[in-house]
C-alpha cells in the first residue's frame, strides 16, 4: 500500500490511464481529498498549506493509490 502525506498536497491526481482527474487538496490520516476542478488559486493555496476540504472534494483511501511521484498521485482504478 502506498501512503500519502501533507507534502503531497497540490499534486495532480491521475487515473490508471494517466489522465488528470484533479488535485490533492488535503491529506488527513489515510484519506486524501481530491479537488476535481482546481483553479490556479486552489493550487497556490494548497502548496502554501492554506487549502482545506471543500464540499466539492472527494475522498480517496490509500488502498486506491497505485503510486506517488514527485509531481503526481496515480490511482489504481
Amino acid at each position: 500500500m502506498t501512503t500519502v502525506s501533507e507534502q503531497d498536497e497540490g499534486k495532480k491526481v491521475l487515473n490508471q490511464n494517466g489522465d488528470t482527474i484533479g488535485m490533492v487538496s488535503s491529506v488527513q490520516g489515510d484519506r486524501m481529498f481530491v479537488n476535481p476542478e482546481p483553479g490556479i488559486t486552489d493550487k497556490i493555496k494548497s502548496k502554501l498549506g492554506w487549502e482545506g476540504v471543500s464540499e466539492d472534494d472527494y475522498v480517496v483511501r490509500e488502498n486506491d493509490i497505485e503510486a506517488v511521484t514527485d509531481d503526481a498521485v496515480r490511482l489504481n482504478r
